[in-house]
């Protein structure tokens, strides 16, 4: 159980830092995290970009990173489950969109002013869902219940094969074809490799 905890915990780490990277711009606290150096790998790309290594965190943000976000997030392309699956390619913003069914049973509340969406299904949302539903199977194992530890895991699968899945690949390589910046091309191509291994690694466990 403590090789299943220490995985947990990696796993809830980066949950919670592409739900970051896709649901805000960046700020001065997220360049700090991602130039750590176990998280350095995640965005290769990034290390070689020279405003990354001239420029100081907030010209970077100015200057590049921002405009980038805007581009990929809300002029460009959109990063919400139902424009993907919707035969109207509308954002389906009110109580009838199926996330809430899953948020609704574990009281994930979704804030749309503070996040900045328009509607609960939006990448960056639905990776923070996760992110709640492995902190739960953490404080299970932490309490040695097994069981619910099992039982939030096979929500984690439902809720992949539901919803993250079934539109994160074509938003994240249409982000990746579309960024202007190593730290965009990275993240997208990072986190739809993490995705489908992560499912991988529940589908296996």
């Amino acid at each position: 159980m403590n090789d299943r905890l220490v995985e947990c915990k990696n796993r809830e780490f980066l949950y919670a830092l592409y739900s970051r990277i896709f649901l805000l711009e960046a700020d001065p606290e997220l360049l700090k995290t991602v130039a750590k150096k176990d998280i350095k790998e995640f965005f290769p790309n990034l290390q070689d970009w020279e405003p990354y290594q001239k420029l100081s965190s907030q010209e970077l943000i100015d200057n590049h990173l921002n405009i980038d976000f805007t581009d990929l997030s809300l002029l460009h392309l959109t990063p919400y489950e139902s424009f993907y699956i919707r035969e109207d390619a509308q954002i389906e913003s009110g109580g009838e969109n199926p996330v809430y069914e899953f948020y609704e049973e574990f009281n994930f509340v979704v804030e749309k002013d503070k996040a900045r969406v328009v509607s609960p299904d939006h990448i960056g949302i639905e990776m923070e869902f996760m992110y709640m539903l492995i902190n739960a199977e953490i404080k299970a194992l932490e309490n040695s219940d097994y069981k619910a530890a099992d039982e939030y895991r096979v929500i984690q699968v439902e809720f992949m094969e539901k919803h993250i899945l079934k539109f994160a690949a074509l938003y994240l390589i249409n982000v990746k074809n579309e960024a202007q910046t190593p730290f965009y091309h990275d993240a997208a191509e990072t986190t739809l490799e993490f995705l489908l291994s992560d499912y991988q690694y529940m589908k296996a466990s």
